[in-house]
């Protein structure tokens, strides 16, 4: 029998009061993603705590069980995963289903990838209308056995061969889930696979493969370009591992305090890892008061607190090379921008046609639905601030959550409120953000459904 559709879920976010207290946000997600896959391959048993259980991180959870690795919860954060050792995949009994996981399903083609088993990967409605070719063409010159809808798309079988071949790869668009998935395939390789970065990415997985033990190295090449050699076939061993709260949650109350006047809002233990913190460096350049205490180290991460105060913001250029320090954020940057004195130009942005929607045209279309002015380009957008007023508007999100979130704080910055048409997806991703933002005093009233 076929699931019953889910209705969607419009909610309206109005001006909220001022944000401040201290909170904590839930862990990291790629973190967690890749510290569950790690131990599901290591010898012995992982422990991570702080790991958020989001319904993207359950489905990995889900797909670690299907491979045969014993992963249980002994508390609300706290996991241990018994894992199989690289190469001891079990083949799933069925298939697996990623629901909205975008990044859980395309990792999980690189650890089936280089396994000699055979596995079928599905997903919900907008994973399945997704192309992964890019993903999917290293992997096949490692021989990996692909098939797939037309066009590289869910459902698919990944049959990894008796034995992969090494590859060398040189990224053609920055993608640090492209790169993660073709050095995940590469542990059970044998020789060296190596990647090389003309735009870095983010080194989550190089970071987390170094302290389970892979043997991996990291350096330059004469022309300047990042370049990542991992020898195959070497044991993982299990780790403790702690997961920071994740700064792409934590971005969406950095925002909306900037913007609430009388704000100030301490967001404990966040990730500082240099390749994530593009948004804060942005922010602090437009004018954001903005700082980080209490730098230490956690589960091989550098984190902080970071203190936000409301600011009165301006205008810049972003330079297209800090695109993938801050890729996700881009959505919320613009909602940023909407409040800015001038205009926000913002450039390099074409990996965001392919994510969860084509977050460019999103992302204008909903501005410009609120009164903010904006100009999408094929790989940019520049938004000019200072509307009498914001806000009014109904958001079609795409069903993408980052989207979502992104217009409600909208709603709670602007001078009128502003719908977005389904609130599921968030709930998927950030279970917690309307419960956080409820609680530091934002307002939040369940819309009625645009007539038939």
């Amino acid at each position: 029998m076929s699931p019953i559709p889910r209705q969607p879920a419009p909610l309206t976010a109005t001006a909220a009061g001022p944000f401040t207290g201290r909170v904590r946000v839930a862990g990291d997600k790629s973190m967690s993603h890749r510290a569950l896959m790690l131990g599901a391959l290591a010898i012995g048993e992982t422990r991570i705590d702080g790991l958020t259980e989001s319904d993207d991180i359950l489905a990995t959870v889900s797909a670690m069980r299907a491979f045969g690795a014993l992963v249980t919860r002994p508390a609300p954060g706290a996991w241990r995963v018994r894992g199989l050792g690289v190469g001891g995949f079990l083949e799933p009994e069925d298939i697996i289903d990623f629901g909205n996981a975008g990044t859980g399903v395309r990792l999980a083609m690189g650890l089936v990838g280089s396994q000699a088993i055979a596995a079928t990967f599905t997903g919900d409605a907008m994973l399945r209308g997704r192309s992964f070719g890019r993903f999917l063409d290293p992997l096949r010159r490692m021989g990996v056995q692909v098939i797939a809808r037309s066009n590289d798309r869910l459902p698919m079988t990944i049959k990894g061969p008796d034995v992969t071949l090494p590859l060398e790869y040189r990224m053609p668009v920055a993608s640090a889930q492209v790169k993660s998935a073709v050095l995940l395939a590469g542990l059970n390789t044998p020789g060296v696979t190596t990647i090389i970065e003309p735009v870095a990415t983010r080194d989550h997985t190089e970071r987390m493969l170094a302290s389970f033990g892979a043997a991996i190295e990291i350096d330059r090449n004469a022309d300047g370009e990042r370049v990542v050699r991992l020898e195959g076939r070497r044991d993982l061993k299990a780790q403790a591992v702690t997961v920071p709260g994740d700064p792409s949650l934590a971005a969406y109350l950095v925002v909306a305090a900037l913007l609430r006047d009388g704000s100030d809002l301490t967001i404990e233990a966040v990730l500082l890892n240099p390749m994530r913190t593009g948004l804060i460096e942005t922010l602090i350049e437009m004018g954001g008061d903005i700082a980080v205490s209490n730098r230490r180290a956690l589960g091989g991460e550098e984190v902080g607190d970071i203190r936000v105060r409301s600011s009165r913001l301006r205008g810049i250029v972003v330079p297209p090379e800090r695109a993938p320090s801050m890729i996700d954020e881009y959505p919320l940057l613009a909602i940023a921008a909407a409040f800015a004195e001038g205009t926000t130009r913002m450039d390099g942005l074409g990996e965001l046609r392919l994510k969860a929607s084509d977050r460019i045209a999103m992302v204008a279309a909903g501005l410009a639905a609120n009164g903010v002015a904006v100009e999408e380009g094929p790989e940019s957008l520049a938004v000019t601030g200072g509307a009498t007023s914001i806000g009014g508007g109904r958001v079609a999100t795409g069903h993408d959550p980052r989207v979502a979130m992104s217009f409600l704080v909208l709603g709670m910055a602007g001078h009128v409120g502003v719908t977005i048409d389904d609130f599921g997806p968030v709930q998927t991703s950030f279970p917690e953000f309307q419960s956080l933002m409820s609680g530091l005093g934002a307002h939040f009233e369940k819309a009625e459904p645009p007539a038939a």
